[in-house]
């Protein structure tokens, strides 16, 4: 990973969040908000919440009283996921920047720890995790999603391939190095182990990504709403819309020109403390 791929800066958090989010996140978001919120949980922490996706589909269905707090390592991000929580819930949030490898709580002060789609940005992994097990509560649970591998993830390969005509010399390889490059089940699981967990359970979930404007919306929010943008610009500052609508005419070639729809799949982690 490189240091560009936690770069969400610029347009890239409100493209991510308008584009980005209801194309892959939402569905996700809304199984890991059930989840949690089963748990019956008095104190939450979030982390890597981006730009809320999660934020505002639990938050309505925790209890009052519930003490929850939301991180990311991104202050922009941060700053715009608390722009549009809205007051859709009876709980008040508390907004931190943080990094999950340094966490600033106290030992034992959640019930459960969350993190969607963030554990592939860690640059230490392991570390990570026991830092999500140091603050949590004895039978406490670490619930997080990572992506499976890039081919089981229709728009996302299909990108990265559009994008690697641009650039064949050195073509940009974001999306399959960081968001779908820790998918490896054994992997997480001996990861997890050398954190301290001991009861983990991974339930994999293939879903269905759908735009309902048409193809150009997909390539825009992974191009251009991801930190694929950087790698883009940092090749040729001026080739973004080239490798915009390239992507846009191998998506629409490959699911239609009206409103498209591609298989998307991902890991869900339960690791108790």
């Amino acid at each position: 990973m490189t240091e560009s791929d936690k770069l969400f800066a610029g347009s890239i958090p409100r493209l991510y969040d308008t584009l980005m989010v209801p194309l892959i996140f939402e569905a996700y978001a809304a199984d890991t908000a059930e989840l949690v919120a089963g748990f019956s949980p008095s104190a939450v922490l979030e982390t890597a919440a981006g730009s809320g996706v999660v934020t505002r589909a639990l938050a309505p269905r925790l209890g009052k009283g519930t003490r929850y707090v939301v991180t990311d390592l991104n202050q922009p991000m941060l700053d715009y996921a608390a722009t549009r929580q809205g007051s859709t819930s009876s709980i008040d949030i508390e907004w931190q920047q943080a990094d999950a490898l340094k966490l600033p709580f106290e030992d034992d002060s959640f019930d459960v720890v969350l993190c969607q789609f963030g554990a592939m940005f860690f640059p230490d992994r392991p570390a990570g995790y026991a830092e999500a097990r140091r603050v949590l509560r004895p039978g406490g649970r670490f619930v997080f999603t990572v992506w499976d591998r890039i081919e089981d993830n229709a728009f996302a390969d299909e990108v990265t391939s559009a994008v690697a005509e641009i650039f064949p010399q050195d073509p940009p390889r974001f999306l399959a190095r960081t968001p779908h490059g820790y998918h490896d089940v054994a992997l997480i699981r001996s990861d997890l182990s050398r954190a301290g967990f001991t009861s983990i359970e991974i339930d994999t979930r293939e879903k269905t990504s759908r735009s309902s404007p048409s193809a150009r919306d997909v390539a825009t929010a992974y191009c251009q709403g991801t930190p694929l943008r950087n790698e883009i610009e940092a090749r040729d500052a001026g080739a973004l819309q080239a490798a915009t609508d390239r992507a846009a005419q191998v998506i629409a070639s490959r699911h239609g020109e009206g409103p498209v729809a591609g298989k998307i799949q991902a890991h869900v982690i339960v690791a108790a403390a």
